[in-house]
């Protein structure tokens, strides 16, 4: 108990409050301190005020962009419904004489480069270096080239016509564009060839060679059937873009399509007018034709996709 009072007989000292600059007694520096705005805030900025703008403003202002094409024409007496009506004209003609004849190009040109790629892929996985060598040489030649270079190197070096026996055969210049895209489609071919037939298993070697097979055998019996379900959609792959490639033909004077257009709007007077009708109407009619050879080889690809 006396302990306890003493304790609370003990004073306690009064802790001295320590005066805080600018609160309990005036400040004594003059560093800065924040302090309300007094100046006139500015204007908005420019990206601010394009911001600020209704969403129609845009449309306003693009108006007069969109609208120059169609006052252009008709300060030109020719309009847009004009030239759509000029095209209705020659679409039977560009149709039969013009896109027909893109297809026969590209229908001859993959038979022709199917053929010779099939005999190419076969030549590179020969066993002979003779045959493999030469074969894996003009295969990466023509599948490393641009193809609008081979159609001027055939177009310069094969001759108009020859003479056999006698007897005169002209080669027209549509004749040439075959040649000369059958040969990157031959280079292509025969890297689909060479490997599906890669792409075999080897059991199927071991189990052919076990049986007493010769070479000849395992290919045309075992080794190739199984390889034609794999390279049906890369074939088809590749007959969409040898399609799409045919306009080329028109640098070579081979009257198809994109050279019958021209020949159209030359005969209508060149208005300008009819470039984006003439050249939408080929546009289309490749997308009709090219698109469901698309979607048909994805199908197929899913169908025959190697299961492992």
């Amino acid at each position: 108990m006396a302990a306890s009072r003493t304790n609370r007989a003990i004073p306690r000292r009064a802790i001295p409050r320590r005066a805080i600059p600018g609160i309990g007694r005036a400040a004594t520096t003059d560093l800065p301190v924040l302090k309300p705005l007094t100046r006139p805030v500015a204007g908005p900025t420019a990206t601010q005020w394009l911001a600020n703008l209704p969403w129609w403003t845009v449309l306003v202002l693009m108006a007069p962009i969109l609208l120059w094409p169609f006052y252009v024409q008709a300060a030109g007496k020719f309009t847009v419904m004009t030239a759509f009506g000029t095209l209705g004209k020659w679409v039977p003609f560009l149709f039969m004489s013009g896109f027909l004849f893109n297809i026969l190009i590209s229908m001859f040109a993959m038979l022709f480069g199917t053929l010779a790629g099939a005999a190419l892929g076969l030549g590179q996985v020969s066993k002979f270096a003779v045959i493999s060598r030469p074969s894996w040489f003009f295969t990466q030649l023509f599948r490393n080239s641009p193809w609008l270079v081979i159609l001027f190197i055939v177009l310069l070096a094969l001759p108009f016509e020859i003479v056999i026996f006698g007897y005169i055969i002209s080669i027209p210049d549509w004749m040439k564009a075959v040649f000369g895209l059958s040969l990157p489609i031959m280079a292509n071919i025969s890297e689909i060839v060479r490997g599906a037939v890669q792409s075999v298993p080897t059991a199927q070697w071991e189990a052919s060679e076990s049986l007493a097979f010769t070479r000849r055998q395992m290919m045309w019996r075992i080794i190739l059937p199984q390889c034609f379900k794999r390279m049906i959609p890369p074939w088809m792959n590749w007959y969409a873009i040898l399609t799409m490639a045919t306009p080329l033909c028109s640098l070579l004077g081979v009257e198809e399509i994109i050279t019958l257009s021209r020949q159209a709007m030359e005969a209508e007077n060149n208005h300008p007018e009819l470039l984006v009708p003439f050249y939408s109407f080929a546009l289309v009619l490749f997308f009709i034709y090219c698109y469901p050879i698309a979607r048909i080889t994805i199908a197929l690809e899913r169908r025959y996709a190697v299961k492992l």
